[in-house]
């Protein structure tokens, strides 16, 4: 099952690429305009599309509604796999395209995975040789150069700086699949050790794994056994595209207070939701920036500074209460006595505080 699992998940990521791309090239190709207008509207999925490299991956974009999120503003950087890849893929794993779109929920994390949000022409990209890059799904493609050569992950650039007003689409001849995914599907991840070819001097160097993002963390835990925060990781990519990119960035200085999957699973049944509609919801965003503080907060920090209770701003701009018990427990009477269960996960962009209950903003209380 996981090995099929997989298959949908790499050949879905391509077939979403594309299949977003061709949705707005195909009445592009059979009618003639001549409105300057047209052209200044061409998206980097229309751009795959007139490739001729994609027709395979269209249905997957249909499938799962990404074609208007790579049809926005941008800018956006594609690593779209060519058809020959996707036919690879599907043949090693021993699928079929039908098949391969039964998951949308992997299709869409796969996809993001091939896009990168900003606009990185080759002669950018040639310059991230043995650096990781984030995607909008989270974690980080590898980018090597060799020989003139560009490879991401294990896939290389075969067609380079195809323009579009809102970004820029590199062809790619195979699928890159999520470390988090190829993990719980054993597949064998990118090499971590890069070469660098400089001028005057050819040095291999192997580098020490990079320390996680909070995201890196949430995503790692939701596809661990046991799986810790499925239910957070799902709300993360439905909430506003600024939630993820905040925990992604390695710039960024973060406390985040992690409910696990036992936490979401009482606060739906306290309220009577099932975890679509709680995805749903206007207000999920807001929720679940009430967890985040703008700042680094350890669990000394909160022990140590000698109060009961200590009221901190979140990022959703309500202040949040933090109690500290006679125990020395770390709680939050908000919650209904939820409290912290594992301090101190460190990242590189901050730190993860595990939580036992889902904290609703005040305003948001009945």
């Amino acid at each position: 099952m996981k090995k099929r699992f997989s298959l949908i998940a790499l050949l879905a990521v391509f077939a979403l690429i594309v299949a977003a791309c061709s949705s707005d090239s195909t009445e592009e190709t059979t009618t003639t305009t001549t409105e300057p207008p047209m052209e200044e509207t061409t998206t980097v999925l229309d751009l795959a599309v007139e490739a001729g490299q994609f027709s395979t991956l269209v249905a997957a974009i249909e499938a799962t509604g990404l074609g208007e999120t790579l049809s926005g503003e941008g800018p956006f950087t594609v690593l779209a796999p060519t058809d020959a890849a996707f036919e690879a893929a599907l043949e090693a794993l021993g699928i079929t395209a039908e098949e391969l779109l039964a998951d949308t929920d992997t299709l869409t994390d796969i996809l993001l995975y091939h896009v990168l949000g900003q606009e990185a022409d080759s002669q950018l990209v040639a310059t991230l040789d043995g650096q990781e890059v984030p995607t909008l799904q989270g974690e980080s493609v590898l980018v090597t150069v060799s020989g003139g050569t560009i490879s991401i992950n294990d896939a290389e650039v075969v067609s380079a700086d195809l323009a579009a007003d809102n970004g820029i689409v590199h062809v790619i001849n195979g699928v890159l699949l999520p470390p988090s995914i190829a993990e719980a599907l054993g597949v064998a991840a990118p090499e971590e050790t890069t070469t660098t070819t400089e001028a005057t001097t050819t040095t291999t160097t192997t580098e020490a794994p990079a320390e996680p993002t909070i995201a890196d963390i949430v995503i790692d835990a939701a596809s661990g056994d046991p799986a810790q925060f499925t239910v957070l990781l799902a709300a993360v990519q439905a909430a506003d595209p600024s939630v993820l990119e905040a925990l992604s960035d390695p710039s960024q200085t973060l406390t985040v207070f992690a409910p696990t999957d036992e936490a979401f699973a009482n606060l739906l049944d306290a309220l009577g939701l099932t975890a679509e509609e709680l995805l749903a919801s206007e207000d999920l965003t807001y929720i679940l920036t009430y967890h985040v503080l703008g700042s680094v907060v350890m669990a000394e920090d909160i022990l140590g500074a000698g109060e009961e209770e200590i009221v901190t701003p979140t990022l959703a701009g309500e202040d949040l209460v933090v109690r500290v018990t006679d125990e020395g427990s770390v709680t939050f009477p908000q919650a209904g006595g939820g409290m912290v269960i594992t301090p101190d996960v460190e990242a590189s962009n901050g730190v993860v505080h595990i939580v036992d209950a889902v904290l609703v903003p005040p305003s948001l209380q009945v």
